[in-house]
């Protein structure tokens, strides 16, 4: 028997039968592409290293994360990983801290560069937010960590995730499904459109639901933006939930663009969405820690600097941060 979706609404174009979709954005991929961008990149040899090599792109774009102090306060711990303090609760979303984001510890993308901090330097944990369920985004031995150490820790997931959580032993999970909200660890939370997919075995295909997520309290209002390929309808996120302050924007994992943009944004595109959603202080994420597409590991930043420029904006707001970077938020952004 074919397995049915039981979140299924059909008043929602996100929902099928089957599962979940892009209503809003047509499929761009055809029978074939992977395998013809595989063997490309093969061809090409990339990606290929940072231009100064893996040594010196750690030199530069790495720094051990530092958690001193009690001041409101946001991290980017490396590829989709941001880390918040606010009023003294952290909320950590989508960590990756694994060498691998893979099904197997032997083969799969490696980390280039170390992780930021490890689940140990947490004095506490309040809340955990995860995207989607692609292993770079939910990695299984980050999450057992978690659980280990913060037991009562509570997760929001997009719908179809909180079986998974159950199955680890979570205790307090809320799973929700595009626009709709929960208020946990003292902030309003959100989950919101993003352009994207899930899987996690050759069978489970969109099975779960994928989201951004917004997080708001009376300092800050957030909005992370997951993985997601550039779409018009992500601007109904600012225009029914903004104006933001804080923004995480994805900058990296687009090269070959024919294979990539329905999925991921290239720098130009997020800029584009950066000025669209009224220029808050962004975030670039999704670069600088895995090799999983074309692009070298640098050259994101070097294509953000560019577009803000072409794009005539204040470069202050959306420049690209060392991972383990931490910024204060006891003012406004």
């Amino acid at each position: 028997m074919a397995w049915q979706n039981p979140w299924y609404d059909p008043a929602k174009a996100h929902h099928s039968p089957e599962g979940f979709r892009n209503a809003a954005d047509p499929d761009l991929r055809k029978n074939g592409d992977l395998n013809r961008w595989r063997k490309e990149r093969k061809a090409q040899g990339l990606p290929l290293p940072p231009a100064l090599g893996y040594e010196r792109f750690i030199e530069t774009w790495w720094q051990p994360a530092d958690l001193s102090g009690t001041e409101d306060a946001v991290w980017w711990l490396g590829h989709a990983c941001i880390l918040l303090r606010l009023a003294g609760r952290y909320i950590l979303i989508d960590p990756a801290l694994s060498e691998r984001v893979s099904p197997v510890s032997f083969y799969g993308p490696k980390r280039r560069t170390p992780a930021a901090l490890n689940i140990d330097d947490l004095p506490t944990l309040d809340c955990v937010l995860i995207s989607h369920s692609h292993y770079d985004h939910l990695d299984a031995p980050t999450v057992k960590k978690i659980l280990r150490r913060f037991p009562q820790v509570h997760f929001v997931v997009p719908l179809g995730l909180e079986p998974w959580f159950h199955r680890r032993g979570a205790r307090h999970i809320t799973q929700l499904d595009w626009w709709e909200a929960t208020d946990v660890a003292g902030a309003t939370i959100h989950a919101v459109p993003a352009r994207h997919w899930s899987m996690r075995t050759p069978f489970d295909r969109n099975r779960s639901l994928w989201c951004g997520w917004t997080i708001k309290t009376e300092l800050i209002n957030f909005w992370f933006t997951g993985d997601s390929g550039y779409s018009e309808a992500l601007l109904a996120i600012p225009q029914q939930l903004g104006p933001f302050t804080l923004a995480a924007l994805p900058v990296g994992a687009y090269a070959p663009k024919w294979f990539m943009q329905a999925q991921h944004m290239d720098p130009q595109e997020a800029v584009a969405l950066h000025a669209a959603s009224g220029e808050p202080v962004s975030i670039p994420i999704h670069w600088g820690v895995f090799e999983l597409a074309d692009e070298s590991l640098d050259e994101p930043p070097r294509q953000l600097a560019a577009a803000m420029d072409e794009a005539g904006l204040d470069k202050s707001r959306f420049t690209a941060w060392k991972i383990g970077a931490k910024m204060a938020l006891n003012k406004p952004c």
